[in-house]
């Protein structure tokens, strides 16, 4: 049943009643909207003369905050995006998926293997980036074949030099957002790929899995602040009844909303739209 259809049955006829709302500002909690986002919706409604599905929707929308920004461009190509997040979100498949819409934009993509923690994971980028039919950069593959997270980015972002490749999609390391090592690697990576090219990165974002509720609102502060975002992909949203985390982590994080992994295939990747994402949390 559909979160609307939940507190409807708490309001027969749209009318407000106040001693119903503890059980809507529960129902908001289990649909992981969060502390916050629970107090501010239930006491917007409780202001209102009557509740209709409408008015969740723009109490939903407009913590949301504004419509995703296509992803930028650099004024001297390549444009480097870093992508982060923890082992198990979905991360290298979102890269995959990023890198299709690119293709399909007509901009040349290079993939870059910079997670060189996790076993298999240069070998899984390196699989996409062959299914793709672009470049790949991996610890193999840079010179010298370096084991390094942050040279492999150096190396990725010089062979997009070298080409006049238009874009590098960076895998970073995946390890828990609670490893310190990590943030100082991740920090690394950022300030080589700086050195490397003006403006670089000129994206960072970090992929968060929608099915895991609280826990990535924690993974989204951790990383926040080890590393400049600029925009949070929410992957899994096909498998979960708790899409209110993505109001949670908008108010978490100053990044915004960038992308939603809706399912399995290369063309599940769409561009934030808070409008649409409030009705399909309302509704479905």
């Amino acid at each position: 049943m559909g979160l609307w259809k939940q507190i409807a049955t708490l309001f027969g006829g749209g009318a407000v009643d106040y001693a119903k709302l503890e059980n809507v500002q529960r129902l908001l909690v289990e649909a992981d909207f969060g502390v916050a986002a629970t107090n501010e919706t239930v006491e917007r409604l409780s202001k209102a003369k009557t509740i209709d599905q409408a008015a969740l929707e723009r109490i939903v929308v407009e913590q949301l905050g504004p419509a995703a920004a296509p992803l930028a461009r650099a004024a001297q190509p390549p444009t480097v995006v870093l992508v982060f997040g923890v082992n198990g979100t979905g991360k290298t498949t979102t890269i995959a998926k990023l890198a299709h819409q690119l293709v399909r934009q007509g901009r040349s993509v290079l993939l870059a293997a910079a997670d060189t923690f996790r076993a298999g994971a240069t070998e899984q980028l390196e699989t996409w980036a062959g299914r793709l039919h672009v470049p790949f950069v991996g610890a193999n593959s840079s010179e010298g074949g370096k084991a390094d997270p942050a040279a492999v980015a150096f190396d990725a972002v010089d062979a997009a030099l070298a080409r006049g490749i238009d874009t590098v999609l960076v895998d970073t390391a995946g390890r828990l957002h609670t490893d310190e090592r990590l943030r100082e690697e991740l920090k690394k990576v950022v300030r080589v790929v700086g050195k490397r090219h003006t403006g670089a990165p000129h994206e960072s974002l970090l992929v968060l899995d929608a099915t895991i509720g609280q826990n990535a609102v924690q993974q989204a502060k951790e990383f926040s602040a080890a590393v400049p975002l600029t925009g949070l992909v929410i992957t899994k949203l096909d498998g979960t009844a708790k899409g209110g985390s993505v109001i949670a982590l908008r108010r978490a994080v100053p990044a915004p909303i960038r992308y939603l992994g809706t399912g399995e295939t290369l063309d599940d990747l769409e561009l934030f739209d808070p409008e649409r994402y409030a009705h399909r949390l309302v509704s479905e």
